[in-house]
């Protein structure tokens, strides 16, 4: 079996994997590690928890030590774009532990905190910069950043920076830098944007992929519940009386569901954090803080707030409602069953919800468990809860992913035609 001291890194960083404990690489470090000490571009089709960020971070720290080079004021060496706030700081944190015995400076730019410490932080110029992209093109037009000598970019979950609509500005991002460096690119799936992307940025690059394209977690067990929408809130509490949910990440589609489900749930004495795009960062990371520590074990959050909590130990992912897009279920429920343990995702379906189910089932191969009716809580009146055989999917033919025909959906006889009807809506969390 290969060990870290079989691929060649140098002995400060080695010397911070063992105070890591680290001995054995992932797969994927085992695959990339030698050939980024090589200069070589990368592609790398990688899930959450595969152990891609050293994977990258390790080959670069030791190429920027031989460089031993001073890095220009206002400028970086390296530049690592992350997604979200959440997983630049995870990032910055593996720098920080891998490069302890090497004299390397780093820092951080992302939104949601003032400017001007990061400001300060790149007057000298840094060795490293992890950045989101907004708040970076910010400083690069305002000319506190010049990336016109950057020699490595890693672009970190591209798919995800393609579902927040931040291709655009990674592509403005990359015009400011040389065509001449080593760039990395990582990404859970590849949906045709980030192929293009990954064309464009690359240069003959080696392709690493560590698990099959789209598909999820095979320890992870997965099963769905079928029930109204006005009884999932019952039935999340019923669910989380059971201290056996020890550290669960509940996902929903909106911030504002987000808040409603946490507070719901703190009436019901089951104290929970929500954690999405309009807290502050202070307030993001508070609440991540107390999830990692055992203070609190459930967190309520959206997809974007989510990317990036790198938590061990989470023993439940449950989709609340379930994602408009099938890739997003599979970053969801990879936040559990990591570093090679077992897990559980459990998803709550409405008969709104149904297509999405399909589209989720079709995409990862798998069929969920269905599990028959839910639990009742003592005294709750869950009359709207039905067993999976009675809820029926929208009759609107539109609502079916892959369906282009032109046609006017018909009524539906059984419905109340004075109640509303409720589609589901993506808004940006």
């Amino acid at each position: 079996m290969t060990q870290f001291i079989d691929l060649g890194l140098i002995e400060p960083l080695m010397k911070a994997l063992a105070t890591e404990n680290y001995t054995t690489p992932t797969p994927i470090q085992a695959q990339a590690i030698p050939l980024l000490l090589q200069g070589r571009d990368l592609l790398g089709i990688a899930q959450t928890g595969t152990g891609k960020t050293a994977a990258f971070t390790l080959p670069i720290l030791q190429r920027l030590a031989a460089e031993n080079i001073q890095a220009a004021p206002k400028t970086a060496r390296t530049l690592i774009l992350a997604p979200t706030r959440e997983l630049a700081v995870q990032i910055a944190d593996s720098i920080r532990a891998y490069g302890a015995h090497l004299n390397l400076r780093h820092t951080v730019i992302l939104g949601g905190v003032g400017q001007n410490p990061q400001v300060k932080a790149m007057a000298r110029g840094v060795d490293i910069l992890v950045a989101t992209p907004g708040r970076l093109l910010d400083l690069v037009n305002q000319k506190h950043v010049n990336l016109s000598g950057t020699g490595i970019l890693v672009l970190d979950e591209a798919d995800r920076m393609l579902d927040m609509g931040f291709i655009r500005d990674v592509r403005k991002i990359v015009a400011h830098m040389p065509r001449k460096r080593q760039s990395l690119l990582f990404s859970a799936t590849m949906p045709g944007d980030v192929a293009r992307l990954a064309q464009d940025m690359l240069i003959d690059p080696v392709r690493v992929e560590v698990t099959p394209q789209a598909t999820t977690v095979e320890k992870i067990s997965q099963s769905v519940y079928f029930i109204e929408s006005a009884g999932k809130q019952s039935l999340l509490t019923t669910l989380l009386r059971d201290e056996a949910l020890s550290k669960v990440i509940v996902f929903t589609r909106t911030k504002h569901r987000a808040n409603r489900v946490a507070e719901q749930l703190g009436r019901s004495g089951l104290p929970a954090d929500a954690i999405h795009g309009n807290k502050s960062q202070s307030a993001r990371q508070g609440a991540l803080d107390r999830f990692k520590s055992g203070a609190s074990r459930v967190l309520v959050a959206t997809d974007i707030a989510a990317r990036g909590i790198d938590v061990d130990g989470i023993s439940h992912v449950i989709n609340f409602e379930l994602p408009n897009e099938p890739e997003s279920y599979v970053h969801r429920i990879g936040r559990t069953a990591r570093a090679g343990a077992g897990g559980v995702a459990i998803a709550f379906c409405d008969p709104t919800e149904r297509a999405y189910l399909k589209s989720i089932e079709k995409l990862t191969r798998v069929q969920l468990t269905v599990t028959g009716t839910p639990p009742r809580e003592a005294g709750a009146d869950q009359s709207d809860a039905r067993p999976a055989r009675e809820a029926r999917p929208p009759r609107d033919a539109r609502s079916e992913p892959g369906n282009t025909r032109n046609t006017t959906a018909q009524p539906d006889a059984r419905r109340n035609p004075n109640r509303r009807r409720r589609r589901p809506m993506r808004q940006a969390a």
